[in-house]
């Protein structure tokens, strides 16, 4: 996942504010920047370049770089791409649907203070949800068994009141999501479950049942289950807008990071492959000679087919989500019976969504970067977060905390979106390497952070990503959107195998 760069570094950015940039291309309108200038440092020539190159693709019409930038997979992670004719499987990635959600326990803070009671619940939330590397219902033995058939109505319904019933979901979650499910190129489920039995005839989908196992799971690499408490800020704002987000202060949280497991990779992966190939005997040249960023205008087979895939890749995600809280819910009742608990929000970070801009339907394609609306957009018209704008959920790192937003008017200069989190600094090599095991460890005993690693990963220690506060600060400077709770992390559920991000 290596981007060369086949021309010179791109022309420097051009700061426009004290949080602002743009990065200028030679052809097209510039490149939004959002970050300050400590944040811009961080950006290097090879994420530069990916912004260009995604900037000058056809059809693209927007790029935005967000402070959480670096290095991905033809786009840079920390982007979001716009285009109303072309679709771009690049700036979604292996992914589909990678997403935060979060848990609101009626627990006090100080439940959780003894760290032998938080130990049995990293202990029952591990029965249940499995980490690593396509582990599954089997390595879990308190987990939900999904079958075949109860996994194609799934990937093909969402978070629909059959499937939420079936696997022990409160119903009433589904209003708390984003996207509870997403329907075919034609705005169908027909469409869906006409592509999914293609699927199933091919060869590179023969593990179907064994994907279906991974539902419930939060995989390895960057993916987490996070018990927080909250804080929310002691403003008048942040209190009234936590409590519609049904934000409780002082109380215990869950936040989970993570996306559409192994069903997901093996969708993105064949549309990636059929693309390059087609690409390839048709001879057509690819943006920038860049092979993952190869793309199919809108109306044409292999878009239809795209979009088919990333819905049903987003429906395992959103269903995989609203289970992992349903069983995390399950064990804090085992630990702490009586205990009760609701979904704050459900939010992708790794889709591409048609949304009305410039009064004209257009595809944002968002990379590692988070759907932004503030109070009044038409998308949250009998929404609960009409007046409000819809919680925003930011994971920075279990030392320096997470962080609840929600979205400014500026965020329209964003394409209504911000960053997913803080971003990597450090590549995974470059972190296993360089970061010292003792020093990571010792800093989690320091702030009395407990995890279920014997070792937390290097390439996942708080070191390897950017200043979570300076990312902030970049975000409420540009006006994109205001903090209502900071999140402080109590214990960590995580795995050390190889990333699947």
């Amino acid at each position: 996942m290596h981007t060369t760069l086949h021309k010179p570094a791109p022309t420097r950015m051009i700061a426009t504010g004290e949080a602002t940039a743009i990065l200028p291309t030679e052809t097209t309108a510039p490149i939004k920047v959002i970050g300050t200038e400590a944040i811009r440092d961080t950006f290097d020539d090879v994420c530069l370049q990916q912004a260009v190159n995604s900037r000058l693709a056809p059809g693209v019409t927007d790029v935005v770089l967000n402070p959480d930038a670096h290095l991905g997979y033809g786009a840079p992670v920390g982007c979001v791409m716009v285009s109303p004719t072309h679709i771009y499987p690049g700036p979604v990635g292996v992914d589909i649907k990678c997403s935060m959600s979060l848990l609101q326990l009626d627990i006090p803070a100080d439940v959780i203070e003894d760290r032998q009671t938080r130990r049995a619940l990293i202990s029952a939330i591990c029965q249940r949800t499995p980490t690593g590397a396509g582990k599954g219902q089997r390595s879990a033995k308190k987990s939900r068994l999904v079958n075949r058939t109860l996994g194609k109505q799934l990937v093909v319904e969402g978070a629909s009141e059959s499937v939420c019933q079936q696997l022990g979901i409160p119903v009433e979650w589904a209003d708390r999501c984003e996207d509870s499910f997403h329907l075919g190129h034609d705005e169908t489920r027909d469409a869906l479950e006409s592509r999914l039995e293609v699927l199933l005839a091919q060869r590179h989908m023969s593990n179907f049942s064994d994907k279906m196992s991974q539902l419930g799971s939060y995989g390895g690499g960057n993916h987490f289950g996070e018990c927080e408490v909250v804080h929310v800020g002691d403003d008048d704002r942040s209190r009234s807008v936590a409590e519609t987000f049904g934000l409780r202060d002082g109380k215990v949280a869950f936040l989970s990071h993570c996306g559409s497991r192994g069903f997901g990779h093996n969708l993105a992966s064949g549309q990636f492959k059929t693309l390059q190939n087609k690409f390839s005997k048709w001879d057509i040249p690819l943006p920038a000679g860049d092979r993952q960023l190869v793309y199919a205008p809108l109306g044409t087979s292999e878009a239809d087919d795209y979009l088919d895939d990333m819905a049903l890749g987003a429906n395992f995600a959103t269903a995989n989500h609203l289970l992992i809280n349903a069983l995390v819910l399950e064990a804090f009742q085992e630990v702490l019976p009586g205990t009760t608990g609701s979904l704050v929000y459900f939010i992708s970070h790794n889709i591409a969504r048609k949304e009305i801009m410039d009064n004209r339907p257009t595809w944002v394609h968002r990379k590692g970067a988070t759907r932004a609306f503030p109070a009044g957009h038409y998308a949250l018209r009998e929404t609960p977060f009409a007046d409000t704008g819809h919680p925003i959920l930011l994971p920075g790192n279990p030392r320096d905390g997470s962080a609840v937003m929600v979205a400014d008017p500026g965020a329209e200069q964003a394409c209504f979106s911000v960053n997913h989190g803080a971003g990597r600094t450090l590549g995974r090599r470059h972190a296993s390497r360089v970061l010292d095991q003792t020093t990571i460890d010792d800093e989690f005993e320091q702030h009395d952070i407990l995890s279920n690693c014997r070792f937390y990963p290097k390439d996942e220690a708080p070191a390897a990503y950017k200043d979570f506060e300076e990312v902030l600060r970049s975000v409420k400077t540009a006006g994109l959107a205001s903090e209502v709770a900071r999140l402080k992390a109590r214990f960590v559920i995580k795995d050390a195998s190889k990333a699947d991000d």
